[in-house]
């Protein structure tokens, strides 16, 4: 039973890193996008390589970005992002 309950937390976590909360949509300013968000997003989508989210989250803030949702989930090392991240593809418009 303990590897059932311990792939069930990774599934969790996969999901909460796909979706975003049903009850607290997050909207995507495009005002946001600078050309460092955007390739930093890019890059990470493409690559796969996501260890550089709260390094996004900074230039999200930098450029305007305030929602708490957002940044807290760039910020979350708890979370392995994976393609399909939620932020990510807001960012990217795949949303």
């Amino acid at each position: 039973m303990d590897a059932v309950r311990a792939e069930s937390a990774v599934q969790a976590e996969l999901l909460r890193d796909i979706f975003a909360s049903p009850f607290r949509p997050a909207a995507f300013d495009r005002v946001w996008g600078t050309d460092t968000v955007l390739a930093m997003a890019r890059q990470m989508y493409d690559s796969r390589e996501f260890s550089a989210m709260p390094i996004l989250a900074d230039a999200l803030q930098d450029a305007g970005c305030d929602n708490g949702d957002i940044l807290g989930h760039c910020r979350d090392t708890t979370v392995s992002h994976v393609r399909g991240c939620w932020v990510v593809d807001l960012v990217l418009g795949k949303l």
